[in-house]
């Protein structure tokens, strides 16, 4: 790893948006039940806790791939049953439930740390462009897996993108556009100024779009989580993006015999690397492209990608990848 030094100011006393990836909700080794994504968020919030004992202030944004994989795939199911829920619904109820779970695990750990603060979930609609490029090619798989035949049945009964997955059957595809906006940024800022720790921008946030009337409308998509974390730092100008995944760092030459952790290192150094295809799209790459944007928006930000479990060294610059303007 490279030197990655912070100063003692930086750690304390901090506007801090944590980004939490999906091991921070749900272990490897862990079913995908209630009970163990509970148990899984209660090490998750020890690890939060520790930065707000630090004197930081924290808003916490979470990924759903797997929760709102499930909601869609019970719906699915049982359409024979009960209308299916439509995709924006389905992000607002996996919201729900990973922000009731984050409450009850930091507000334990509050308690236990003697810290008297509120704990409250924001249901997030962020603002898409539907005339966004990414609408005119969805790739972003969603729900279970169908024949061909099924497929063909979807795509002219409910218009679905239908697209084959690596041979194991046809799934749902939608559009993954860029976030422009988040719809309740004055509440959660509101709310940050009342001392209340904020989880908002869940699973990237419920796509809307404006229509014509200047009302929101929700729409199928999947916006990036760690590009609307990136926007929600932005609006409420924090002074850090922590995105915290399976990995301490991100790598050059990953998984190669030269494999090299990065350490402390400059925005133009990492879009170097990044210009290389250094980093896989379906992982690192959207890590990598939200700590840059954050980054060099505006002078003094920094951004850390690193594990959970490395989250409290990486405040310390003793871990994790640090990318910094100058």
């Amino acid at each position: 790893c490279n030197s990655c030094s912070l100063a003692q100011e930086q750690i304390m006393g901090k506007k801090i948006v944590i980004a939490l990836g999906g091991n921070a909700l749900q272990g490897d080794d862990k079913l995908p039940t209630s009970k163990d994504q509970l148990d899984t968020v209660l090490k998750t919030a020890k690890e939060i806790i520790a930065l707000i004992k630090a004197d930081n202030e924290v808003v916490i944004s979470h990924g759903n791939g797997p929760q709102v994989g499930r909601i869609v795939l019970a719906s699915e199911f049982s359409a024979s049953v009960t209308p299916v829920i439509p995709f924006p619904e389905s992000v607002a109820m996996s919201q729900g439930y990973i922000g009731y779970h984050l409450q009850q695990a930091l507000r334990k750990e509050l308690k236990a740390a003697g810290i008297n603060k509120e704990v409250i979930t924001v249901i997030t609609q962020v603002l898409v462009d539907e005339d966004d490029p990414a609408f005119q090619n969805p790739t972003k798989p969603i729900g279970p897996f169908y024949t061909e035949m099924e497929a063909n049945i979807l795509k002219k009964d409910r218009g679905f993108a239908m697209k084959e997955d690596a041979g194991r059957g046809y799934r749902r595809v939608v559009a993954s556009p860029r976030p422009m906006d988040i719809i309740e940024k004055k509440t959660i800022i509101s709310l940050l100024r009342s001392d209340v720790l904020t989880i908002a921008a869940g699973g990237g946030g419920i796509p809307v779009v404006l229509d014509k009337s200047g009302d929101l409308r929700g729409i199928p998509a999947v916006i990036d989580k760690d590009f609307a974390s990136e926007k929600l730092a932005e609006l409420i100008n924090a002074d850090i993006l922590m995105i915290l995944t399976v990995v301490d760092h991100a790598y050059i030459n990953y998984r190669k015999a030269n494999q090299k952790a990065l350490g402390r290192i400059t925005v133009k150094e990492l879009k170097g690397y990044m210009e290389e295809g250094q980093f896989a799209s379906g992982s690192m790459l959207p890590k990598i492209q939200a700590a840059i944007e954050f980054t060099e928006k505006k002078r003094g930000r920094i951004s850390i990608i690193t594990s959970l479990s490395g989250a409290v060294e990486a405040m310390h610059g003793t871990r994790g990848t640090i990318i910094v303007n100058e």
